[in-house]
């Protein structure tokens, strides 16, 4: 993988912008030159982003829209085009995660049954899911992902150019988040769009792919990890050979070289510590 990727001219939209991921993947972005367009629903996140961004030198756009929207996603994209210019770089970042407390509990529950000597018997997550969570998950995961896809193609078709970079997850392709099957199901769907796209747009120069992090060391996920104590920690780590998660610049660094000049197509590449190999 190249040191350097040089993004400089090109517009580059992350969605789900706020924290985290999203976050190291603009300021990433903006370190390879790229102008940035930043959104999410949480305006305080979403300012703090635009900040780090122009911190290190970059131009930034915040734009506070909820993908699950089309009509927000339409009006985001008219901003964007109309302010930095058409996009070139799309990030389908957005997403909702099972991080409430209930999620916290399943998840706990499911690292502590695949690493103990126990009787095998259900978990009873699916079973339990109601019909609003499962569409919630939907909503943004998917939906988002087909809204904000479709109005970068409207402008990527006619120049016969573009990158988009969809965020999957190991979730998608393993049982690592059965602990979560809505979110699983979401991140399966993720990938077989991203494939499928791939495969129609190519011949319009137009590269589409996705990646599947592992877990993601973000503040979220590190307060939850203090939380549930040594012996819980030791079992996650059992289960990821690097025996860390990786953090948001890492898996940032992966998305610029994506948005940046490869011949790679469809491609679903998973950093993930050796936690699926």
């Amino acid at each position: 993988m190249p040191a350097h990727t040089d993004l400089s001219g090109k517009v580059a939209l992350v969605t789900g912008a706020g924290p985290g991921l999203g976050r190291a993947c603009a300021v990433d972005l903006a370190r390879a030159g790229a102008r940035v367009a930043v959104c999410d629903i949480a305006p305080d996140a979403l300012e703090a982003t635009v900040a780090a961004v122009r911190a290190v030198g970059g131009e930034c756009l915040g734009s506070l829209r909820d993908v699950s929207s089309s009509a927000a996603v339409a009006e985001m994209f008219a901003e964007v085009r109309d302010v930095l210019g058409s996009v070139d770089i799309l990030v389908n970042n957005a997403a909702r995660t099972p991080n409430q407390p209930e999620d916290e509990a399943r998840r706990t529950r499911h690292y502590t049954y695949m690493s103990t000597p126990e009787a095998r018997t259900s978990l009873e997550f699916t079973s339990r899911i109601t019909d609003r969570e499962w569409h919630r998950y939907w909503d943004v995961n998917v939906h988002g992902v087909f809204y904000c896809t479709r109005e970068a193609l409207r402008m990527m078709e006619p120049r016969r150019a573009g990158k988009i970079i969809n965020v999957a997850s190991i979730a998608g392709f393993s049982a690592r988040s059965a602990h979560s099957p809505h979110y699983s199901a979401t991140k399966g769907a993720v990938i077989a769009f991203t494939r499928s796209v791939a495969a129609e747009v190519a011949g319009a120069n137009i590269f589409v792919n996705a990646i599947a992090p592992g877990g993601v060391a973000t503040p979220e996920f590190n307060a939850y990890l203090d939380a549930v104590g040594e012996q819980a920690r030791a079992r996650l780590w059992q289960n990821c050979p690097l025996g860390r998660f990786g953090t948001p610049e890492e898996y940032a660094s992966l998305v610029t070289y994506l948005a940046g000049d490869h011949y790679l197509v469809g491609q679903v590449i998973s950093p993930n510590g050796g936690s699926v190999v």
